[in-house]
């Protein structure tokens, strides 16, 4: 800004111009960052009930799952995610999990649940 400053005093006015526009841009690419910049996921197990949170852009879905009747399957495809289903309820987690990692994060929410 202050070298669009100094171009303008010397008679350059459309950079000044520009370096708004720019400076917009910027703007914009910070706030579409800042929407998902706390996207995640938690899963926990609290008594008997598995609590699975995704917030996604801002939005919170909220699925809970009785620990005896949760199945922990991989969908169909090598990197697929996680399903866990239950109750007439699926839903699907590891969005924010390396493809590689995702059938050790089934194996811990396996132990997890067979451990209470």
């Amino acid at each position: 800004m202050a070298v669009a400053t100094l171009c303008w005093h010397m008679g350059a006015r459309l950079v000044m111009v520009f370096t708004g526009i720019e400076l917009l841009a910027i703007g914009v690419a910070f706030l579409l960052y800042a929407r998902h910049a706390a996207d995640g996921e938690r899963i926990s197990l609290r008594g008997g009930r598995l609590l699975v949170e995704l917030e996604q852009a801002g939005q919170l879905q909220r699925v809970e799952f009785l620990r005896e009747w949760v199945r922990v399957e991989p969908k169909v495809g090598h990197q697929s995610l996680i399903e866990l289903s239950g109750q007439g309820r699926t839903f699907e987690v590891g969005r924010f999990v390396r493809p590689e990692l995702r059938p050790a994060l089934a194996s811990e929410i396996r132990r997890a649940l067979r451990a209470m």
